[in-house]
């Protein structure tokens, strides 16, 4: 990612901390719209899902500037997220939500270039748990044969 898209991704993350909260609520209501059958795939309460998306998401938009660092977290996010039954197709789901709730959040601020940012930074980190998602499931293809 060049750097003033990674600044655009960090200002505007910046932006939507104060209303987290609010955020995360929008998030999994948009996210279960889209895909009711994904609920499934947690079994914690929505309030504490959403404390680990915001520290998620803003370790991930920190960490921008750290690929070297933050690539082989996103690795064991993963696997992590392919043992609790996350697939690719989840990962377009969750982009639709993030990129709806980013919008609704940010309002105006959200701009066409704020958006190419941060599908940049999600195509870029959502390939790499899909990757880490696909090697562990070699792994244990390979393990079964």
């Amino acid at each position: 990612m060049e750097p003033e898209q990674i600044k655009l991704v960090q200002d505007s993350w910046e932006k939507i901390l104060p209303i987290s909260d609010k955020a995360a609520e929008l998030f999994y209501g948009k996210l279960f719209e889209m895909d009711p059958s994904a609920q499934a795939l947690f079994e914690i309460e929505t309030e504490e899902q959403g404390r680990k998306l915001k520290n998620t998401i803003n370790l991930a938009v920190h960490g921008l500037t750290k690929l070297d660092v933050q690539v082989p977290v996103l690795k064991v996010l993963g696997m992590r997220h392919h043992n609790y039954g996350v697939e690719d197709e989840h990962y377009d789901t969750v982009g639709g939500a993030l990129f709806w709730t980013l919008e609704t959040g940010l309002g105006e601020a959200f701009t066409r270039e704020v958006k190419a940012a941060w599908t940049e930074a999600y195509v870029l980190m959502s390939g790499v748990m899909k990757e880490a998602a696909a090697s562990a499931n070699a792994e244990t293809a390979n393990q079964d044969a």
